[in-house]
């Protein structure tokens, strides 16, 4: 195989190791959040907080040619919360 070829897969490999990390840590917080929302009557979905969020962290990325893949990225995310905080909402906490 192609040294380059084998090297990128190396960084995506490490890259994903490091996101899995990541999204466990996130969602431990999506967590916290879904059981306050539940303890104080609060919605899951939040349409002002979620578009300053999306605003927020596409201006981190400085390439524009992956700012709506990354936007994409981060719907999804948002979206995979929800679900997250339905499930913690419905259950006895």
């Amino acid at each position: 195989m192609d040294d380059k070829l084998v090297k990128a897969r190396e960084i995506i490999n490490e890259t994903d190791r490091e996101m899995a990390a990541l999204f466990e840590r996130r969602m431990r917080a999506v967590r916290d959040v879904a059981e306050y929302k539940k303890e104080h009557g609060l919605p899951i979905f939040d349409e002002t907080r979620e578009k300053e969020v999306l605003a927020r962290n596409l201006s981190l990325v400085d390439d524009e040619v992956l700012k709506p893949y990354y936007g994409d990225f981060l719907q999804h995310t948002m979206d995979v919360s929800k679900n997250y905080q339905r499930d913690i909402s419905e259950s006895e906490i």
